[in-house]
Formats: structure tokens, C-alpha cells, sequence
């Protein structure tokens, strides 16, 4: 069970001190996945910042004020870097060095700091000092001209697949990799995680397909892509979808079975030639009953289909509220941390009151 409660649980990441200076997006969230697993995150905001609770990615760590244009707000946050292990800044290459609070200005009073860098574009490049959002970061990767319908226009994948996924996620595993290191080497370093590359990386799969001649970059007509009739959704008679994602041939065997796709039509799984008329006939029989009936008939077995969910149902649905996947915070319904550890359980905490920068100094007290 997610620990909600108001004492801060024991955390695989218990003791280790993260200072985050505030931004958008991808560095909030990755501060917000430290703080989940038991780190000390101290965020740094501006001066008159206004806050709201249903703010879930502030949530669990310390937040204090500072204006980083004056020169003793600027040596209290260096105070603070002294006693870290890790920094989290996602501000365009050259403003934290301006700031006077850069890499090697941190690491020359911090030697083991590991110091997270997120950005969309990197630390180099030709892009590197423009501005940009998730949708631009992923347009030059290939990722965001394989994600849509066929006879349509590329569809952006809200911010999972940039901010999220090759950000925050990235960043996460980057700073842990740096703090194994620098705990075992003494030696602190700068962690340059640009959105840009890492989706490049996430592309692994596809592009190890694409060079065997196994996937195609027009957009669907792959088996992933909803190209294929087995992995794909389908509007029901009531205007909702399923999800079908039956990939192995034993499972579209089950599908087959129990959504009564029982014409001969249906029998070469993988014959791309058939795919459009095996589309067609596929949807004809999920429009005969609405998605929960069909959620009824094919959840719980080997058929690989579940009903598409909003976001305001998916508290709702009976596997996540027995995996207690989700937790209300202050009247907000929200995530609860992920993924889960047996010895030392995780908790989803609420931000604090902004604190006085003498206090959090203090409770970072030079061991």
C-alpha cells in the first residue's frame, strides 16, 4: 500500500539531498519521482512564485523563495549546493553560469555533486540556446512522424513521450547512475540530459526494425502503429473504444474466440494485404455492444484487449483501485508513486509551506 501519511517514509532514496531550481515540466516531475522514492528535495522558487495545490508535480519536498538577482540569495543557494549530493536546473545553456551558480562553480566547492542538467535541445548544438517544447523536441526524432493516423496528419502524444519519458526519465536514471559513481569514486559530475537524445534512444527498437526491413515510416501500416487489425482500437456502439493488442498468435487466438472474429477472413494474422478488410470486419462486430460490455466479455483472459479510459474514469477501474494506483491529496485525486518497493515503501507527500532559507540550511547541516 503507497505510504500518504504525514511522516516521510523510509524511501530507497532516504538521505539523499537534491536541490531543484524551479522550472516547468520535465524537471519538476523528475524532482517530484526523487522526492516519491525518499529524497530530500529542497526547491529553490522565485520570490513571489504562486503555488497551487493541484500542482502534483511539486509535491513531497521543501520549497523556499529566493531572488536569484541578489548576491546573498545567490550565496544561500550555493549554502545549500554545498551540502547536496545533486542539483536539478532546466534553465537554457549559459543562465546558471551567469547566475554565478553553474557546474563548475558548484562542482569546485561540491567535487562529488552530481549536477542534472534538462533541456530539450542539450548543452550543444545548433539549437541548443532556442527555446522549443516537447512537440518540437521529438518532431526531429522520428518519433512524433510515426505517431497518428494513416490518411492524417502526425499527432502529438500529449508531453509523455518528450518531457516525461525522455526527460524526467531519463534525467532520473542518468542522476542515480552519476550518484552510484560519485559515491564510489568521489568524483561528482554534470549529467546533460537533452530531450532531443534521449528519444533518439527510445527509438531503439524501431530503428533496429526499420534497418531489417520490418517497419515502415509511412505512418499506419506497421503492426504497432494501429496498422495491424490486432493492435489497434475500435469504436463501440455506444461511441467509446476498445484497445485490441493481441500480438502473439495464442492470444489472437482467444481474441478471435471470444469476439467472435470467426470468418475465414480473419485467419492470416499476419498478411498486411488482408489488414484493411480485416479492419473493416473487425470494426463492424465491436460496434454491435458498447465498451463495457465488450470490457466485460474480454478482461480477465488471454485476449489482450481493455477498455479505453479517460483519465477522470481510470480511478474507477477495478485493477487499479485494487493496486491502489491512485491517492487523494489534499481533495486531489493524483498518481501514487511508482513503481513499488517491498523494504522500503514509497510515499506521495504534499509540499510544504514555502520555508525560511535559514531553516532548510540548518537542516542540511554539514555532517
Amino acid at each position: 500500500m503507497p505510504n500518504t501519511s504525514g511522516t516521510k517514509a523510509n524511501g530507497p532514496l532516504a538521505g539523499l539531498r537534491v536541490v531543484e531550481f524551479a522550472g516547468i515540466g520535465p524537471g519538476p516531475y523528475a524532482a517530484m519521482l526523487l522526492a516519491d522514492m525518499g529524497a530530500d528535495v529542497v526547491r529553490i522558487d522565485r520570490e513571489g512564485a504562486v503555488r497551487r495545490k493541484n500542482d502534483v508535480t511539486l509535491r513531497g519536498r521543501r520549497i523556499i523563495a529566493l531572488d536569484l538577482k541578489q548576491p546573498e540569495h545567490i550565496a544561500s543557494a550555493l549554502d545549500l549546493i554545498d551540502r547536496a549530493e545533486v542539483v536539478i536546473e532546466g534553465f537554457r545553456p549559459g543562465v546558471m553560469e551567469r547566475l554565478g551558480l553553474g557546474p563548475d562553480v558548484a562542482l569546485a566547492r561540491n567535487p562529488k555533486l552530481v549536477y542534472g542538467r534538462m533541456t530539450g535541445w542539450g548543452q550543444s548544438g545548433p539549437l541548443a540556446p532556442w527555446a522549443g517544447h516537447d512537440i518540437d523536441y521529438i518532431a526531429i526524432t522520428g518519433a512524433l512522424a510515426a505517431i497518428g493516423p494513416r490518411e492524417g496528419k502526425p499527432v502529438p502524444p500529449l508531453n509523455l513521450v518528450g518531457d516525461f519519458g525522455g526527460g524526467s526519465l531519463y534525467l532520473v536514471m542518468g542522476i542515480l547512475a552519476a550518484v552510484m559513481s560519485a559515491r564510489k569514486s568521489g568524483q561528482g559530475q554534470v549529467v546533460d540530459c537533452a530531450i532531443s537524445d534521449c528519444v533518439v534512444h527510445m527509438l531503439s527498437m524501431f530503428h533496429g526494425m526499420l534497418a531489417s526491413g520490418t517497419w515502415s515510416t509511412e505512418r499506419g501500416a506497421n503492426m504497432l502503429d494501429g496498422g495491424a487489425p490486432y493492435y489497434t482500437t475500435y469504436e463501440c456502439a455506444d461511441g467509446k473504444h476498445l484497445a485490441v493488442g493481441a500480438l502473439e498468435p495464442q492470444f489472437y487466438a482467444t481474441l478471435r474466440a471470444k469476439a467472435g472474429l470467426s470468418g475465414p477472413e480473419f485467419d492470416e494474422q499476419r498478411d498486411q494485404a488482408q489488414w484493411p478488410d480485416q479492419h473493416a470486419r473487425a470494426a463492424a462486430i465491436f460496434r454491435t455492444k458498447t465498451r463495457d460490455e465488450w470490457a466485460a466479455i474480454l478482461e480477465g483472459s488471454d485476449a489482450c484487449a481493455a477498455p479505453v479510459m479517460t483519465m477522470a474514469e481510470a480511478p474507477s477501474h477495478p485493477h487499479l483501485k485494487a493496486r491502489e494506483a491512485f491517492v487523494t491529496i489534499d481533495g486531489v485525486v493524483q498518481s501514487a508513486p511508482a513503481p513499488r518497493f517491498s523494504a522500503t515503501p514509497t510515499q506521495a507527500g504534499t509540499p510544504s509551506p514555502t520555508a525560511a532559507i535559514a531553516d532548510a540550511i540548518a537542516g542540511w547541516a554539514a555532517a
